[in-house]
């Protein structure tokens, strides 16, 4: 026999090994197929991002635009979050990626001013679809560390941390020479530095009187035309914010003791009033007990009632573990509403913008670390609103990632019916406020589902169509499941762990609407779809035996192979008798576990809701000690009615319509005599390697000594990253190894050689060379680049279907290729993608349907846009690995085209997708590239350098599907899509929405006949005249560097829409203007005409009472 050579190739990024049996040579361009006329271009091709879906991660800042109704959250990363209505989204992002320590809101006005911890200060422009910096400022020698924008004002003070304050006009974005200094707001006296600025705002009544907050407790009131303190309020506790009462004869500041003083502004001595929301108030005047610092406070007037006043923090230093909490005080009323998270700020929604009228408060905005809440207080007991934002995605973290583009049209409602059955109760009635901004409308709308899998076992199904994302419906695995024992109680060889359901895979048919989840400890769970509700059952379950430790020690080189090791699985006739209960456990003579799976079903009947129901648990047992290797693929076929898995032991073909298994095969056994490997069974305690890398990294830090989410089998199959020395120090450590699965392949030099199913895919095509039929196949790839084919025959479709057992037999290796396998696709003799067989869905509407329906399920609906004979005159098998693509030409086997993908990195993603009218494979690799080629030829047509791989939640979430779309999880609370089509790049200004509508700036509170007689109403200011560079004079350049923006512009397209936006808008405005010049010009005819006519009828009475006397009638 020959000898065959396993060559490891030490470069960091991949392993290979020589062919077992060698495929045929390409054939030379005179004999190759046929050509075919390929539709796709490089021209057709173009990447950008489209949107970003999730809560923004670590948020740092909150804003929010009373009259445009839209909300605003920076992030300690640098992004901006702006949301409308539900549907209006966009994500900024400052290229500094400082964090955003204040939002300000130009109300009205479409502009945000964002000030950054790197003392920079940008204004954008919130008037086009993707906003954009129009001016930054960087302050050289001072840290910014408040801001505050009045109402209707284009000056913007900024406070910094030596405590001075300065201007800024917005318009221009230059700094105005008018400064407060520290040394001139606080008393003369004092000999010590006040702190930084915490606090600014003008008086509600006055805007010439200005509080500024210091660190220390000093509140200075500073008149801004005399330039000059009038009172300063000294408090021996820290503040950290001050709230003006809308009179303006009042405000309360927070303390660092958890105690709020309300202030009278013409009494500066003490405090009118000292409340602490959470301490015990004691006797004798004296303070009362410190408590917790109240971070922020806020204080709003009512028409009609009692004030209200909220806070967060303040609770008592006793109240250890208690949640975080937002207190609401509203008259003799103290509501202590717990979070679920840290409070990061909150606001308060009024009713009117004005700060010197009755505010109305109606809703309560608070952003904590990983939610975003909405609090009514209009209604009693303060229900929170139900949040239209996808803010859900991380509920719990997310551990794999599928998209399906162009989906059945009638699926999303179906899913939609069946997840609005499962939402809570108890939320408001009234509907969002935050309501603004409007939707766009786009061609390309069509049908989309985003599926995510969770550590919690709970698998979400979200709608993606167009540029929104909703969340349709919620699936629970866990709930097959019996609740694990406490960790401190189960026992040391125990895999399970914290996490015992997370998801690994899913495998979708959304055609079928069949659902194959595979999860961390080794099961297989297999749903179908049902609009009605089931009978109550215990879950079917079945256990596996699969097990087959090799040692790869031996040399490879000898002349012969050994003989095969015992089968593991075999497939005989008659399939093994299903399990309705887990088995017992039972142990070897040395004690050791076996034959126990790693989590227990539960035998008690469950209800079955409409949505996906349970068919079939499939799980992979002990064997010898030793727990189940990890699933490493997963495949499903609605028309075969099969579900098939495989790991490093070997693979698995389940019947699910029988509750069998079919097939069990060893690597070796699927292999068959042409293996490479020497495989020797070897004893299964030798060299028990430790748990693998977690799924979920939630936390961006530095991993703890226990992972999150580990897998409860051997990491014998998990591969380091290794990526150039560059990259490294930006990986997280808790993702330098990641388990091996369909959707993330990386490799390393200390990647062992055993080999493993990397993917697998049901189709029909010819099994061999001598059998140009199509059949139904199951093709296998491995992590060693090996690619085998299993024929499946059938029974007769109907009651034999479901009576007699299926057959299947290994066909033998097909090829081999660099790398492990990553993906498969099948092709027709013009080169079109074939979709996969599948049985379509119908909803039994009765028990006796159900049983016909099920007799019918046997029976493979074909799809192809070919007979059978076409198609097995020619077909096409598009294999994706590592390094290389392959297309072989079926029945032949031969390589038609081959192309190397990756030289110096590997490819992390490839999926065959359908674009257009025609098909391309798109890979994303290591070094961040994005590249697409064409099919069958395999030609170059896109090779962009993206995003390289920084962590491995990217390279375990990236994935590609048709239409042009793909998606990754950018953090681990946000979704980040793009598009790599030419189309949908054009499409995407008219598929986004528009932040800033025309709205008119409600009407100032009315003053009333006596406020304005005797000056009771509030009093403006002629900033421009105080501020301006005539009356303050220029500042220091070197205090400010001035940075222009790109114009308000983002890339020619952006602007193109953003100025075809406001010409549209303009012509409007000009049409409506001219229509009421119009009708002014009718009103001033008439006008003349009507004095015209008095005039006349005047004179006329003049002339006829002329001659006469008074007493003449």
């Amino acid at each position: 026999m020959r000898k065959f050579n396993i060559r490891k190739v030490l470069d960091g990024l991949t392993a290979g090994s020589s062919s077992a049996a060698q495929p045929p040579p390409p054939a030379p361009p005179g004999s190759r197929e046929p050509e075919i006329a390929e539709t796709l271009q490089a021209e057709h091709f173009q990447l950008c991002k489209t949107v970003r879906h999730g809560f923004p991660y670590r948020p740092s800042a909150l804003a929010f635009d009373p009259v445009q109704k839209i909300l605003a959250v920076g992030t300690q990363l640098g992004a901006l979050r702006l949301f409308g209505r539900p549907g209006v989204e966009c994500h900024c992002q400052h290229d500094s990626e400082a964090a955003v320590i204040q939002l300000q809101f130009l109300v009205n006005e479409g502009a945000l001013v964002s000030a950054l911890a790197d003392d920079t200060l940008h204004l954008w422009n919130l008037r086009q679809k993707r906003p954009a910096i129009l001016h930054s400022l960087k302050f050289c020698r001072e840290r910014v560390t408040f801001c505050h924008l009045p109402f209707q004002s284009k000056w913007l003070y900024v406070g910094t941390e030596r405590g001075n304050i300065h201007i800024v006009n917005v318009e221009a974005f230059s700094l105005s020479g008018y400064v407060i200094m520290w040394n001139k707001a606080i008393e003369l006296s004092s000999k010590s530095h006040p702190g930084p600025v915490v606090h600014i705002s003008d008086n509600p009544m006055d805007e010439g009187k200005l509080l500024i907050g210091f660190e220390s407790g000093i509140v200075v009131l500073w008149d801004l035309r005399s330039k000059k303190a009038d009172y300063r309020y000294t408090y021996d506790e820290a503040i950290h914010s001050v709230a003006w009462h809308h009179e303006g004869k009042q405000f309360l500041c927070s303390h660092s003791d958890g105690t709020l003083t309300l202030w009278s502004v013409r009494s500066p001595s003490r405090p009118v009033q000292t409340i602490a929301p959470h301490g015990k108030q004691l006797k004798d005047g004296k303070k009362p007990e410190p408590c917790k610092p109240i971070l922020k406070v806020e204080f709003k007037t009512t028409r009609s009632g009692e004030p209200f006043i909220i806070l967060s923090g303040g609770l008592s230093y006793d109240t250890v573990g208690r949640r975080p909490c937002l207190t609401v005080m509203h008259g003799k009323s103290t509501a202590v509403l717990e979070m679920d998270y840290s409070i990061v700020d909150f606001l308060t929604l009024c009713e009117t913008p004005y700060p010197s009228d009755f505010q109305d408060p109606y809703a309560v905005v608070v952003l904590l670390e990983q939610d975003l809440v909405l609090i009514d207080l209009a209604q009693n007991g303060y229900p929170i609103f139900e949040n239209p934002y996808p803010l859900s995605i991380h509920e719990s973290p997310v551990t794999c990632c599928e998209y399906f583009a162009d989906c059945p049209a009638d699926l999303v409602q179906e899913l939609y019916s069946v997840g609005a059955r499962q939402k809570r109760q108890g939320y408001s009635k009234k509907e969002w406020p935050i309501n603004g901004g409007n939707w766009g409308l786009g061609a390309q709308v069509y049908p989309g589902i985003i599926i995510t899998g969770h550590a919690d076992g709970s698998v979400k199904f979200w709608d993606a169509s167009a540029t929104t994302l909703q969340v349709l419906y919620k699936l629970k695995t866990s709930k097959v499941f019996e609740r694990p024992r406490a960790r401190d109680e189960r026992p040391s060889s125990d895999p399970a762990d914290e996490d015992p359901f997370a998801i690994q895979m899913l495998a979708w048919c959304p055609e079928g609407r069949v659902l194959g989840v595979a999860g961390v400890a080794a099961h297989v769970v297999v749903y179908s779809f049902c609009g009605q509700e089931a009978a109550a059952q215990a879950p079917p379950m079945l256990e596996v035996r699969l097990f087959c430790e090799v040692n790869d020690e031996g040399s490879p080189e000898c002349e012969q192979a050994p003989p095969l090791p015992t089968p593991v699985g075999a497939s005989s006739p008659q399939p093994p008798p299903l399990q309705s209960h887990p088995s017992t456990s039972s142990s070897s003579s040395g004690g050791l576990r076996d034959s126990t799976p790693c989590l227990k079903v539960k035998t008690s009947s469950l209800k079955q809701p409409p949505g996906y129901q349970t068919e079939l648990v499939v799980q992979l047992v002990w064997v010898g000690g030793e727990p189940p290797q990890q699933i490493s693929s997963l495949a499903l076929s609605s028309s075969l009615g099969l579900v098939t898995f495989g790991n490093c032991d070997g693979i698995v073909v389940v019947d699910y319509q029988q509750k069998a298994a079919l097939l069990c095969l060893g690597m070796a056994e699927l292999h068959g005599g042409s293996d490479p490997h020497r495989r020797e069974p070897r004893s299964p305690r030798k060299s028990r390697q430790p748990s693998g890398a977690g799924l979920c990294d939630i936390s961006e830090g530095p991993a703890a000594a226990d992972d999150r989410c580990k897998s409860p089998t051997s990491a014998k199959m998990s591969r380091k990253l290794s990526l150039p020395t560059d990259l490294k120090p930006d990986l997280d450590t808790k993702d330098a190894a990641v388990s091996r699965s369909r959707s993330s392949s990386v490799t390393s030099l200390d990647r062992e050689s055993r080999e493993a199913i990397s993917v697998l895919c049901f189709c029909e095509s010819p099994p061999r060379r001598a059998e140009p039929a199509p059949a139904p196949c199951l093709w296998a790839g491995t992590t060693l680049g090996a690619v085998l084919v299993l024929g499946l025959g059938l029974p007769p479709a109907g009651e034999q279907r479901r009576l007699q057992p299926l057959t299947a037999a290994p066909s033998g290796p097909v090829l081999r290729l660099k790398g492990a396998v990553l993906s498969m696709a099948f092709l027709d003799a013009a080169g079109c993608l074939l979709p996969p067989v599948h049985q379509p869905w119908q909803e039994p509407s009765a028990p006796e349907e159900k049983e016909e329906e099920k007799s019918r399920k046997g029976r493979p609906v074909s799809v192809s846009p070919s007979t059978s004979q076409e198609m097995g005159e020619s077909q096409y098998a598009v294999i994706c690995s590592e390094k290389q693509a392959k297309v072989l030409a079926l029945p032949a086997q031969s390589c038609a085209f081959h192309q190397t993908v990756a030289e110096s990195s590997f490819v992390l993603r490839g999926d065959v997708v359908a674009l257009g009218a025609g098909a391309c494979l798109a890979c994303f690799c290591a070094n961040g590239h994005i590249m697409a080629f064409s099919l069958p030829s395999l030609r170059p047509l896109l090779d962009v350098r993206y995003l390289p791989l920084t962590n491995m939640r990217i390279a375990r979430t990236f994935c590609f599907t048709n239409n042009g779309q793909a998606l990754y999880l950018v953090s681990p609370t946000e979704i980040q899509r793009l598009t790599y089509s030419q189309e949908a790049c054009e499409n995407l200004q008219e598929m986004l929405g528009e932040l800033f509508t025309p709205v008119e700036t409600p009407e100032a509170p009315n003053r009333g006949f006596f406020k304005g007689l005797f000056g009771g109403g509030a009093q403006s200011l002629d900033r421009e005249e105080l501020f301006g560079e005539a009356a303050s004079g220029k500042a220091s350049r070197s205090l400010v560097q001035h940075i222009p923006g790109p114009g308000g512009t983002e890339g020619v397209k952006g602007a193109a829409s953003g100025v075809a936006g406001e010409l549209a808008r303009a012509r409007l405005a000009l049409d409506e203007r001219g229509q009421k010049l119009g009708e002014l010009e009718e009103r001033a005819a008439a006008m003349l005409a009507s004095a015209d006519s008095f005039s006349r009828h005047a004179h006329e009475m003049m002339l006829k009472y002329k001659d006469k006397k008074w007493y003449q009638f």
